[in-house]
């Protein structure tokens, strides 16, 4: 069985009151003015995975205003193992709430039932923005394929945190340091061999595709002090580190330094030296690979959140995406201005127009 939503219900969430869409696995493309409410839809969707969702937003960010009452959504999911109901909410604006089957829930356990990608216009400027954006978009790729490299990085980040203040208060005595660089050491390297692991199987999925995106040959970049491969040798480099950590007043090694490097591999020229078109085609490249990758993996193509992604191909790379999307088995929800953007997809995706009327956003099946 597919991987798909078969309803999704939003109630006080964005610019939706309420909203229900009856899902038949399809693709879904969403079509309406700017500002209509489209891409809350699909943020929607992306809360359906691990983390803060596409946008980053706090939980009381996604609150509809005034009533600011709270929100909840509610999606039936298809999966390989059987259909479960999940509902994500929070009161209030207090944290988010899992529920799955009625069960309270981890967020943790949503990457066992449902894989989520996405690709948002924010992401156009991933090559030459700063290493962080890349560092989230590597980490997402690899959450993919190892749900549980999300509390990997939480250890680390909390350990990391800690040390910090005590590099910033100049505290000095080694004691104070060891547990938490044991802690760090145990946590980056698992998340230095999951991103490794990650990198060989895009590397994978894109050897031998037959596709209408260009291939980007991906290598981690571990920064300015390479990365020690075992967890005593990192604690090692971070014990070595403490006097040039202190005059930083932050930690200056570890997998939190790294960097992700793209080339275009037909030409051999760095990402960020590419066209804004190629650019953009190498981050659609990696996203199908990553579909296809988990598809291998868990016998289904994951869920794909393509936001106004048809405005920026031409004619012959929307059909080239559109077919590949098909190829997958994927449900993507894509979102664009006019349903002329989605016309090469037919049959194949369940269309709805998402408009504005007196500030609150409208869904209607087309």
């Amino acid at each position: 069985m597919p991987l798909s939503l078969t309803r999704l219900t939003l109630s006080h969430f964005r610019s939706h009151r309420r909203a229900e869409l009856d899902l038949d696995g399809r693709s879904v493309a969403l079509y309406g003015p700017n500002g209509a409410g489209k891409t809350n839809l699909i943020e929607a969707v992306s809360l359906f995975s691990p983390g803060r969702g596409l946008r980053r937003a706090s939980a009381q960010d996604m609150a509809r205003r005034p009533e600011a009452l709270g929100w909840k959504i509610t999606g039936d999911l298809a999966t390989p193992e059987g259909a479960h109901e999940v509902e994500i909410l929070s009161e209030g604006g207090a944290a988010r709430q899992v529920r799955v089957d009625g069960k309270p829930a981890a967020q943790s356990a949503l990457g066992r039932i449902a894989r989520v990608l996405w690709l948002v216009p924010a992401m156009d400027r991933l090559w030459i923005e700063g290493a962080d954006g890349r560092r989230r978009f590597l980490d997402r790729m690899t959450l993919s394929f190892f749900p549980g490299h999300g509390d990997a990085a939480l250890d680390y980040e909390k350990a990391m945190r800690d040390r910090n203040r005590l590099l910033r208060e100049q505290v000095r005595d080694p004691a104070w340091y060891r547990a938490l660089e044991a802690q760090m050491a145990r946590a980056g390297v698992v998340i230095d061999a999951n991103r490794r692991a990650a990198l060989d199987r895009i590397a994978a999925a894109q050897e031998g595709a037959e596709t209408g995106f260009p291939a980007a040959a991906l290598t981690l970049s571990p920064g300015e002090v390479p990365l020690p491969e075992t967890e005593p040798a990192l604690a090692e480099a971070l014990a070595d580190s403490r006097s040039r950590d202190l005059a930083a007043g932050r930690t200056l090694v570890g997998p939190h330094r790294a960097d992700l490097v793209g080339v275009f591999a037909a030409k051999g020229v760095p990402a960020a030296d590419c066209s804004t078109g190629e650019q953009k085609a190498l981050l659609i490249s990696l996203i199908l690979a990553n579909a296809r990758a988990l598809a291998d993996d868990i016998g289904a193509a994951p869920l794909l959140l393509l936001d106004e992604v048809a405005a920026h191909l031409d004619a012959t790379r929307r059909a080239h995406l559109y077919d590949e999307i098909a190829a997958l088995g994927a449900q993507a929800w894509m979102t664009g201005t006019g349903p002329e953007l989605f016309a090469d997809l037919g049959a194949r995706a369940q269309a709805f127009e998402v408009t504005e009327v007196a500030g609150l956003s409208e869904v209607r099946a087309r």
